[in-house]
Parts: structure tokens; sequence; C-alpha cells
């Protein structure tokens, strides 16, 4: 008997208008949950196949590039800075050494011949701070490969947003702080348009643009530019 009036007091429920509606509503978001969740799923996942087979490939690159900084001036091999990802949480990031070691201190001296068009980040096409295999590897991107320890580690992504320094945020807008609403990237939008040529304004207009659009398809395509990106070193300095 309990059993039968719980059977016609769920009939009753179902009559009440909305009702379809709301259970609608939330299969609909159910649904929304799990294919941001796989998808979120299988960019880590991506993430760490593709970054475990770089570094595998990639290792007679990284003796090559640690001996040639070794041997042609003083300091570390590794070049490490605390940048800021995903939500403003810092992290500990890494590059090849491509700059003499006293290039903190001689920033200062250098700020007035900034070359970046907005001014919020430092940028010159000829920095005399940087070492002459720096130069190289900088124009080919061979210093960033470290990093792809970062994005084993889950503080990066192969894609995304390049992570900024902790002043250069400070500097932010509301609106050029959206590009910390996701795990900062290896490559980028920008990174595969234009590079150091663009204005500081234009790379937020991409990153926001890329944060709007994002998707696993969109990722694999960037990652596919990002090659002869590098291969051509066109913009980068």
């Amino acid at each position: 008997m309990n059993r039968y009036n719980e059977i016609l007091a769920l009939r009753e429920e179902l009559k009440r208008p909305g009702m379809f509606r709301h259970h609608n509503i939330q299969l609909r978001m159910v649904i929304w949950n799990l294919t941001i969740g796989s998808s979120v799923c299988f960019k880590r996942m991506m993430d760490l196949i593709l970054s475990i087979l770089a570094l595998l490939i990639g290792s007679p690159v990284f003796l090559v590039t640690a001996l040639l900084i070794k041997i042609t001036s003083p300091g570390p091999i590794i070049f490490s800075q605390v940048r800021v990802g995903k939500f403003g949480r810092h992290f500990k990031f890494y590059k090849f050494r491509s700059m003499y070691i006293d290039a903190e201190a001689r920033k200062a001296e250098l700020l007035k011949l900034n070359e970046s068009g907005d001014g919020v980040i430092f940028k010159m096409k000829h920095d005399p701070r940087i070492t002459p295999i720096g130069r190289f590897i900088r124009k080919f991107s061979i210093d960033e490969l470290p990093q792809l320890f970062n994005v084993i580690l889950g503080d990066m992504s192969l894609v995304g947003p390049r992570p900024p320094l902790p002043q250069e945020v400070r500097t932010y807008t509301l609106e050029e702080r959206k590009r910390l609403n996701i795990t900062p990237g290896l490559t980028c939008l920008w990174q595969v348009s234009g590079r150091s040529e663009l204005p500081f304004s234009r790379q937020i207009a991409l990153d926001k643009e890329y944060i709007a659009s994002k998707s696993v398809w969109k990722d694999f395509l960037i990652l596919l530019k990002t090659i002869p990106a590098i291969l051509t070193g066109k913009g980068a300095w």
C-alpha cells in the first residue's frame, strides 16, 4: 500500500507545472559537467603523453644545449623564475639560461629602451644581456624546452596563455586578468601569430579569443602551427 501511495505521489508531482523543465535543466547540467570534465582529462592526458615523448625525442638537443651554455658563459644552465599561473597561483618556471648572470641587475638601466608597444612587458630586439648562444636558442624557442617539466608537473599545459611575471600582473586591468582563468601554456595563439612582434594589447586579445573558444581540436591546430613558427624563428626576439 505504501509503495502504491508513493507512485501516486510521484505522478502528481510530475504533473506540476515546470517539473519536466526542471529535470531537463538538471540533465543538461549533468551532460555539460561530464563534457567539460572529459575535455579537461583528455587535455591533461595529451599534455603528459606529448611532453614525455618530446623529452625523449629531444634529449640530444637538451644535452647539446646544456653543454654549449656551460662552456660559453659562467652561471647555471637552467634559469628558474616565479611566474603566475591559473587563478593567480605562483609557480617556479624553467628555461635554459639565455642571458648573462647579471641580466636582472642591468634591466633597470635598459627600461627606457623598452620596445614593447604597450610598456607592460619588457622587450628589446638587440638586448645586450643575451649571450650569443642565448640569441640562437631564443630564436628557435629551444630555451623554452625545460618547461616540458612544468607541463608534467601540472603547472602549465602545452597550449594556453603564456605565464606572466608577478610584477606584470600587478599592472593588469580587470579585463587583462581574464588570461589567468586557465592554465598557462608552452605555446599559445599569439605565439603562432607574430610572437614578439605583436603589442601586448594584441596578445591579450588573442589570449581572450583562445579562452572563449578553447577546445582539444584548437589546441591540436595551435601545436601544428607552432612547428613552422619555431623553425622559421619569425617574430622571436
